[in-house]
């Protein structure tokens, strides 16, 4: 089978692409698994430095740079105007020299490039939004910062594919409200690695104090502030908290800042540490370096998180939605709080702190579930059957 992957947005640095997770390392990740079952995989990102070249080979798939838009970094918003040169682009290349037989597109603008490029074919598009516009602002209010015609385009969006990939359920209730029959959502959740991702192997430092561990951006929506506020219950431990900037100056990002502050004001600045990013391939030694990993998050996320906390054997304490409610099982692999709930949260940890045989019950409890049901292989092995499933689809139109 011929798929192309579209992203649209022009892709890291590759130094930065191999190092840390992110949306273009879970397409890269696809493509690489979907070459190695025997497929064609071609992804599609915006070219934005004119030293890359316009393609080039990595494990067994092909990346091609859209030489469309800007030669710079832009912002999502800039990127607007410019999709539906992209999607032209794409139409003339599928039309001249190498047809898909799916799409699928990845966040909205790639989605709206894909979309665009096989409207008047027969090509079928897949769809998988990452987050969704509508639900970042009902979450976030005035701290939204996406571009304005997100919302009214992921909507539009959503008309125009065979099928949606939610990665959790929470974002089935959410697409199906946007319009998307339940019958055209299909839940893939993310994969782990669970060869990096295992118990066993080194350790980040540490000292004596328990230590919760907090990863992913810095930024409002990831609620670790939360997690700031809750350390008034928790008791002598450590919240090691990881993410930030690619440069890592903690001392000039709003959110590092902000949560230094916060910190300070309730008396717990000195069981708050703010590390930076961690390179992708060193996470496995912060994960082991916990007690408790928790995921706080404002609105429904992945779950890569509490998957590769799970797959290192270190229970999750999280809020109950999106990847982590489908994830973590309560009081099996971790703890569920309710969204919002610090006071819970605050004595959840703290109990489960205190409880060394559940902590190492429920560790094991995670490793199993990770290995069992969140490998890539059944991640990519589910995406497979759906591109079958739509390309089946047109196949009465394309026969007639």
């Amino acid at each position: 089978m011929r798929v192309g992957l579209v992203c649209a947005h022009a892709g890291p640095p590759q130094e930065v692409r191999n190092r840390y997770a992110g949306t273009h390392q879970h397409v890269a990740r696809v493509a690489a698994e979907l070459a190695g079952r025997g497929h064609e995989v071609r992804v599609y990102e915006r070219l934005d430095d004119p030293e890359l070249p316009p393609t080039s080979d990595i494990a067994g798939y092909r990346v091609e740079r859209v030489p469309v838009g800007p030669l710079r970094r832009t912002s999502t918003g800039e990127l607007v105007p410019h999709v539906p040169e992209l999607g032209r682009w794409l139409t003339e290349r599928w039309a001249a020299e190498w047809t898909p037989d799916v799409v699928h597109g990845h966040f909205w603008i790639g989605g709206l490039a894909a979309a665009s490029a096989v409207r008047e074919t027969l090509i079928p598009v897949v769809q998988t939004f990452h987050s969704l516009g509508v639900e970042q602002l009902r979450h976030l209010g005035a701290a939204y910062a996406g571009p304005e015609q997100r919302i009214p385009l992921e909507l539009a969006l959503t008309r125009a594919v065979d099928l949606a990939v939610a990665q959790h359920s929470d974002e089935v209730d959410e697409l199906t409200r946007m319009g998307l029959q339940r019958a055209s959502v299909v839940v893939v959740p993310t994969g782990v690695d669970t060869e990096l991702f295992t118990p066993e192997g080194e350790t980040a430092p540490r000292d004596e104090r328990p230590r919760i561990l907090a990863a992913g951006g810095l930024n409002p929506g990831h609620g670790q502030e939360d997690l700031v506020q809750a350390m008034r219950l928790v008791g002598d431990a450590e919240l090691v908290i990881v993410g930030g900037p690619p440069g890592g100056d903690l001392d000039s990002h709003a959110e590092a800042r902000r949560l230094r502050e916060v910190a300070a004001q309730l008396g717990v600045a000195d069981q708050i540490r703010l590390i930076g990013p961690v390179p992708h391939d060193e996470m496995p030694a912060w994960y082991r370096s916990a007690d408790v990993v928790a995921c706080t998050p404002r609105y429904a996320c992945t779950g890569r998180v509490p998957l590769e906390a799970m797959a290192c054997g270190v229970p999750v304490v999280g809020y109950a939605l999106g990847g982590i409610a489908d994830t973590v099982v309560d009081e099996v692999t971790g703890r569920l709080v309710q969204p919002g709930d610090v006071r819970g949260l605050g004595i959840t940890l703290r109990r489960l702190l205190a409880a060394d045989a559940e902590r190492f019950a429920y560790g094991h409890a995670a490793v199993d579930r990770a290995r069992c049901s969140y490998t890539w292989d059944r991640t990519v092995g589910a995406l497979e059957r759906l591109y079958e499933r739509v390309v089946r689809r047109r196949q009465p139109a394309t026969s007639q």
